[in-house]
């Protein structure tokens, strides 16, 4: 790699260093340091003594790009916050048929709603029902693994609503309807996902005993929704992501607040709802857009130095490191560095296939690991609380990668194509 230029536009390398410790420290520290981890407090103080200088530093060098990130941080904390608060109003009561049919089916309305309420939406609303769904049953552990893989990451990959990294880009300019165009590795990769868990399920239902099955056909009783009004506060916030900005960010907390005062506290409660998730976002991505301004500024200067060329090239690497941290900044580094190339500015100044490489692997690779993308913990939290056994933090990246490889090579090869060889 060769070596970049110490200096841009008054960016010395090492401003870029606080960016780089934080993201460190989010992929470290929740293995490292789990119970410091949890308190929202340890990490408010991280990212304040992290992002402090750069903030004072900016506001003396660089005042606008500042208050430009500040403002994505606004429009990206309101669309999260309202998604998961409203979204969270919203319980669907009942117990259904735990078969691999039933279970199958719930995943594949998961990828489909993750892109209008998002993947945090998406999961707040499904995974207790499939949870409870299959609770009668004990060879269960594969089911939060998907919900993982489906619902909460690759189902996301059609709007900018359906995971932060592709709002990011919205927010920097690309047009919203743009990820329509990866339909194709959509429809690829969900259908490909949904056949291996169907496969799974199938083979561990087979297994279950005749008591269980029985007690599961017991246990079954419709589904009832808790909340019904909160759909459209929902419908709201969606919509006003059309609307320009501050109006976008006013209608998105107003709904937020009408979701809390006019829907039922019975939807929160039997959904365990809390502001902790949210609050923990908040205060992560605020130290986040603070501290990678020099950061993106330099890449965006000196992408070609680099040496990542390839559509395919971007894929692999923004999905390798969107593994190991948040894939939401992931994407905005290896767009910079993109924008750096210098090629044809066909999309926000790269080129097409580049987009396309950089959203697949954001999108896709977040489901690698629990820290890859928000809801992934969240997810396995839940499921803990609720019985299932789910995998460790090395267990979960080894299954995750054994069942995406074949996806992530077909995707390079579909890329690879794409800028015609």
């Amino acid at each position: 790699m060769a070596r970049v230029s110490a200096l841009s536009f008054g960016f010395p390398a090492i401003a870029v260093l606080p960016f780089a410790l934080l993201l460190v420290a989010i992929a470290v520290l929740p293995l490292a340091a789990p119970h410091l981890w949890e308190s929202n407090r340890a990490k408010g103080v991280l990212c304040a003594v992290l992002a402090s200088p750069t903030a004072v530093w900016l506001l003396g060098v660089a005042p606008v790009m500042l208050w430009h990130s500040l403002g994505e941080y606004a429009s990206f904390i309101c669309l999260l916050g309202s998604l998961f608060v409203v979204a969270g109003g919203i319980h669907l009561a009942g117990d259904l048929l735990a078969t691999p049919r039933t279970n199958t089916a719930i995943l594949a309305i998961g990828a489909v709603v993750a892109n209008v309420i998002g993947t945090t939406g998406a999961s707040m609303l499904l995974i207790r029902l499939l949870l409870r769904t299959n609770s009668e049953r004990r060879n269960t552990q594969h089911i939060p693994f998907f919900f993982i893989l489906i619902a909460a990451n690759a189902g996301g990959l059609l709007t900018p609503l359906g995971d932060p990294p592709l709002f990011l880009g919205y927010l920097r300019g690309v047009p919203f309807f743009w990820t329509l165009r990866l339909w194709p590795v959509w429809l690829v990769a969900v259908a490909y996902l949904l056949a291996l868990f169907y496969v799974t399920d199938k083979r561990a239902y087979a297994a279950e005993s005749v008591v269980d099955l029985a007690r599961d056909r017991d246990a079954a009783e419709p589904i009832r929704i808790l909340g019904k009004r909160n759909f459209v506060f929902l419908g709201a916030v969606v919509g006003s992501v059309f609307l320009p900005s501050p109006v976008r960010e006013v209608v998105m907390v107003c709904a937020t607040i009408a979701s809390l005062v006019l829907g039922r506290s019975e939807a929160r409660q039997k959904n365990d709802f809390s502001f902790g998730p949210i609050i923990e976002v908040a205060i992560l991505f605020a130290g986040i857009f603070i501290t990678m301004v020099p950061a993106l500024e330099l890449l965006r200067q000196h992408g070609k130095d680099f040496g990542l060329v390839a559509p395919w090239h971007f894929f692999l690497t923004t999905g390798a490191l969107s593994s190991v941290l948040d894939n939401a900044p992931t994407y905005l580094t290896f767009l910079s560095a993109a924008q750096g190339l210098g090629l044809r500015a066909e999309v926000v100044g790269v080129p097409a296939g580049h987009l396309v490489g950089i959203s697949l692997g954001a999108v896709l690779m977040g489901a690698n690991t629990y820290i890859g993308n928000g809801p992934n913990f969240m997810i396995k939290a839940i499921a803990d609380a609720a019985g299932y056994r789910t995998p460790s933090f090395i267990g979960y990246a080894g299954r995750a990668l054994l069942a995406l490889c074949p996806l992530y090579a077909a995707i390079v090869i579909y890329l690879h194509w794409l800028s015609g060889g």
